[in-house]
């Protein structure tokens, strides 16, 4: 009975033995689930360095651009400049007694000087001292051409000469810092006259009447202005800008060195009175 009972033990053992080896081999090789999401633990380095800023370019309008126009920015401009000159209140005076006064029906004549208009580039330097007020200084030269329709003569030929009209405007700009942000302003001109050439002939009197002096002087005017700044992209702008500049009296002499025909001088007189419209494109620093 003993021996009976041994091999019963052995059979149980063995066979207890075989099915915890199995159990643990699939358990071992049977696949791994999570039943929840697992997540990684934060990376401490992550935060260390600011993240770069962003790099706006040129022509591109960034979250950190500026918009409008304001206290301390300076803005540098280059436009398409119209001269449209109006001349009113002209006048003409030949010397008295000359063989020109004769020929033309007499010595003084009124409303009869013309200038021509003329198209150039311009740069403006504007410097924001406010937000609503400005200062700005433009700088062009222009040629332009006289004549003078005197009496029996018909058209006399003054000459052509260039202007220089350095013009210093004091500007209100009723909407700072906003894209489109119209103004009007105040200033004064100096008027250059530069680079004077006298007209060769005087029609009707002959080829004797030879000028060889011509002489403007300079003069100063009040001046007036309408404009807008338009912001386009980035620090980019454009500007539209009317100027009125008043120039009251200007006068021209032509003369001839040797007394020929002409008797010596002829004097004109001219209210001119400028009209400059100008449209271009500007930058903000």
């Amino acid at each position: 009975m003993s021996r009976t009972f041994t091999r019963m033990a052995a059979a149980a053992l063995f066979t207890f033995g075989a099915t915890s080896f199995g159990v643990a081999k699939a358990a071992a090789s049977a696949p791994v689930t999570a039943s929840t999401t697992m997540q990684a633990a934060p990376d401490a380095s992550v935060h260390l360095q600011p993240p770069a800023s962003e790099h706006c370019g040129l022509f591109k309008t960034c979250a950190n651009t500026k918009i409008g126009l304001g206290k301390g920015d300076f803005v540098v401009r280059l436009s398409a400049l119209g001269v449209i000159t109006n001349n009113t209140g002209s006048r003409v005076r030949l010397a008295e007694g000359s063989p020109a006064a004769a020929l033309a029906g007499g010595n003084t004549f009124r409303h009869n000087v013309s200038v021509t208009n003329q198209v150039m580039p311009e740069l403006t330097l504007e410097y924001f001292l406010t937000n609503h007020i400005s200062l700005d200084l433009i700088a062009s030269s222009t040629r332009h051409e006289a004549a003078a329709h005197v009496g029996n003569l018909g058209k006399l030929d003054a000459g052509s000469f260039w202007i220089l009209p350095p013009t210093l405007t004091a500007a209100y700009h009723f909407r700072p810092n906003k894209r489109f942000n119209p103004y009007a302003g105040l200033g004064i001109t100096v008027a250059i006259f530069h680079n004077m050439h006298p007209a060769q002939n005087l029609n009707g009197i002959g080829n004797g009447a030879v000028f060889d002096a011509m002489h403007m002087k300079t003069n100063v005017g009040p001046s007036f202005n309408l404009g807008f700044d338009y912001q386009l992209v980035g620090n980019w702008f454009f500007n539209f800008d009317i100027k009125q500049i008043l120039l009251f009296n200007q006068s021209i002499h032509l003369s001839k060195r040797n007394n020929g025909i002409t008797g010596g001088r002829v004097h004109v007189h001219d209210d001119v009175h400028p009209t400059v419209v100008g449209a271009g494109i500007e930058y903000r620093f």
